[in-house]
């Protein structure tokens, strides 16, 4: 008795290639990219289409780098914000004076000396929700997460020259953009 094929008298061979996912690396230079309207028909179409994958992973780099200064905008901003004093609360003058962190120091300009206290910037919490800095940081990460997932989808496809454009992309983008998404702590 004969075994009979899971999809029935087919096999594989001739499935279409749609079904097919190549598990190893390749370099045909008519892969395919995000569609099948995108493959390229000849060596240079091939080549724009792995700049294009440079420009796109330099784009992803860059995105992280402006959200970062962003981030770090909004923060200031919420730091620097005036805030009414409620009743019943301890003034921020007396605060600063019992704040253990606080310490004495005399400034002097121009010859002028004046006891001042130092405080340090407080750490900083879960900020309040604000239209003005959580809608354009829902967008900004939302457009890197599309970015980021085309990056994935053209590495997935398995083809050698796409994934190491990514890689060269992510290199030069990170080599631009980088110190820009460095963490800055305030050394004391």
């Amino acid at each position: 008795m004969e075994a009979r094929h899971p999809h029935g008298d087919m096999d594989h061979s001739s499935m279409g290639t749609s079904s097919h996912m190549n598990m190893v690396f390749f370099s045909d230079t008519k892969s395919p990219l995000f569609s099948s309207m995108w493959t390229p028909t000849s060596v240079g179409q091939y080549a724009g289409t792995c700049i294009f994958l440079i420009v796109l992973a330099i784009a992803f780099r860059s995105i992280f780098a402006v959200k970062h200064r962003l981030e770090a905008k909004w923060l200031d901003e919420a730091i620097n914000r005036r805030y009414v004093v409620v009743a019943d609360k301890t003034p921020v003058a007396e605060q600063v004076i019992r704040d253990t962190d606080s310490k004495t120091a005399v400034l002097s300009a121009n010859g002028v000396e004046e006891q001042v206290r130092v405080v340090h910037r407080p750490v900083p919490a879960i900020q309040p929700w604000r239209f003005s800095v959580d809608l354009p940081r829902s967008l900004i990460v939302t457009v890197m997460v599309g970015v980021g997932y085309l990056l994935m989808l053209a590495v997935m496809t398995m083809n050698v020259g796409y994934f190491l454009s990514v890689l060269a992309g992510t290199f030069i983008g990170e080599l631009a953009f980088g110190r820009y998404i460095q963490l800055h702590t305030d050394h004391h």
